[in-house]
């Protein structure tokens, strides 16, 4: 009797593990498509920020920074083919040859900006801009982005008046993080991101021991708030973990002219 008892203890335990295993490892969609993984509602509410002068750029850089972009030229960046995240590894184009017109930098069809510093936790500060001309919607209207150490997209979009799927809006970690609210200016106004990232760590077997975490301020409003950023953010399909060490800041060129400025970084 006491044989049959642990006979079945044992096999109770083997049913309970399999439908535990069931629970936590549930198959991905055979066939993946963009929209699969596009969230639409709830909608973050709309937050309107504080006024700047037209005529600044911010504050100037702090003493420690690293300035990747002052006004002047691209000096510090490359270009490369097209906006995939693993395209800047495989891909240089030679110098980045984004025009450069009063202090601001525009991106070029065809060609993302790659920084030739590479880095692992920071604190960013740039500035962007929109078309003041309004043409498209949802994704296709300013689209660009800030690819954290190459890989964790920052998304740069015209969400003023103008709804998407909100885990791709502007202040969202592309696919991943949804913005706490919406605090966008109109279109061809300048807006600032102010970011605080720490790099994921890894073992020494490229296993991932710590997720990557961000807090992110546009305009001053705060928009994700010690996020963690679980792979790579994929257009398609789910985040992927690819054991890395530091990473350049890439600006995705999306075919809109985004404007950029006053781009500095500091090393944590």
């Amino acid at each position: 009797m006491k044989n049959v008892h642990v006979s079945l203890a044992f096999c109770a335990s083997i049913i309970s593990l399999a439908l535990t295993r069931q629970a936590v490892a549930q198959p991905e969609p055979t066939k993946q498509t963009p929209q699969s993984t596009e969230i639409w509602e709830p909608v973050p509410p709309v937050v309107t920020p504080g006024t700047s002068s037209a005529s600044t750029s911010g504050t100037t850089p702090p003493s420690d920074a690293v300035v990747l972009f002052g006004g002047k030229n691209t000096d510090e960046w490359v270009a490369i083919k097209g906006y995939a995240p693993s395209s800047w590894e495989k891909t240089n184009e030679g110098p980045l040859k984004w025009p450069v017109t009063d202090g601001i930098m525009y991106s070029t069809k065809g060609f993302s900006a790659r920084s030739k510093k590479e880095f692992n936790d920071f604190q960013l500060h740039l500035e962007f801009k929109t078309p003041e001309k309004v043409e498209g919607k949802s994704q296709a209207r300013g689209n660009s982005g800030v690819f954290l150490q190459g890989r964790y997209e920052l998304q740069v979009l015209d969400n003023y008046e103008n709804p998407t799927y909100v885990d791709g809006m502007v202040g969202s970690i592309y696919k991943q993080a949804i913005p706490l609210v919406n605090p966008s200016r109109k279109p061809g106004e300048w807006q600032t991101y102010d970011v605080v990232y720490q790099a994921p760590r890894f073992n020494k077997a490229g296993m991932m021991l710590d997720y990557a975490y961000v807090t992110v301020l546009l305009n001053g409003i705060l928009v994700q708030n010690h996020a963690a950023i679980r792979g790579t953010t994929e257009y398609i399909g789910y985040p992927k973990v690819q054991a890395h060490g530091a990473g350049p800041i890439l600006l995705q060129d999306h075919g809109n002219p985004v404007g950029f400025r006053n781009i500095w970084i500091r090393e944590l």
